[in-house]
């Protein structure tokens, strides 16, 4: 196998993994089920990667880097007016949305959970975390800056990391009540009602 086969083979493995865990679930999906769709050799799986967990550990780890670095471009370095942030805020959230959409199968298994090991579990339990501290460290630094009231930072993170999970999960996987259209709108509408709801509330004023 040649150093440029090595990168592409295991992306290769991971890609198709994701959509099997997404599929079948992480229980029903076997290695012998990964290895017939990728068209290699159980050996060829195993050069890769020692085990199923160590795959899906690995898939939601580079969720985690995604999410992490997409959240850190709304670190604000200097202050702003309300409509600056208001607009920075629309481009963070249409870049989540963008990510989570090109990454679906592996938003899946972070924001819906799988049925696997505890170590699964508890990794996933830490990136939902670790996004949400990312939320509190933009808000903490807006705060700084005088552009946001002091406040709980704490308890708005959570807030926003609520709202954002709920939006993001009915938009890519439902259930959507009857005449919801949250499917069928584009990131750009859903980040503009987002932080609209984000910092004016039900009034949106």
């Amino acid at each position: 196998m040649s150093t440029q086969e090595k990168p592409d083979r295991r992306e290769q493995i991971l890609e198709i993994s994701q959509q099997l865990f997404a599929s079948l679930g992480y229980h029903k999906t076997k290695i012998s089920d990964i290895v017939r769709e990728a068209g290699i050799a159980q050996g060829t799986f195993y050069w890769h990667f020692k085990s199923k967990e160590a795959i899906a550990l690995e898939i939601i780890q580079q969720g985690r880097i995604g999410l992490l670095e997409v959240v850190a471009h709304g670190h604000r370095k200097s202050p702003g007016t309300v409509q600056d942030v208001l607009n920075s805020s629309e481009k963070l959230f249409v870049e989540l949305f963008d990510f989570s959409e090109s990454h679906r199968y592996m938003m899946e298994m972070i924001f819906k959970g799988i049925d696997g090991e505890e170590s699964l579990k508890q990794a996933i339990i830490d990136t939902r975390l670790k996004v949400e501290e990312a939320f509190e460290n933009n808000i903490k630094r807006a705060m700084e800056l005088n552009i946001l009231p002091e406040r709980d930072s704490g308890l708005q993170a959570a807030i926003l990391m609520s709202l954002f999970e709920g939006i993001l999960s009915r938009w890519l996987f439902g259930p959507v009540s009857d005449g919801s259209h949250i499917r069928s709108r584009t990131t750009a509408e859903l980040a503009k009602e987002m932080v609209r709801f984000e910092f004016f509330g039900l009034l949106g004023t």
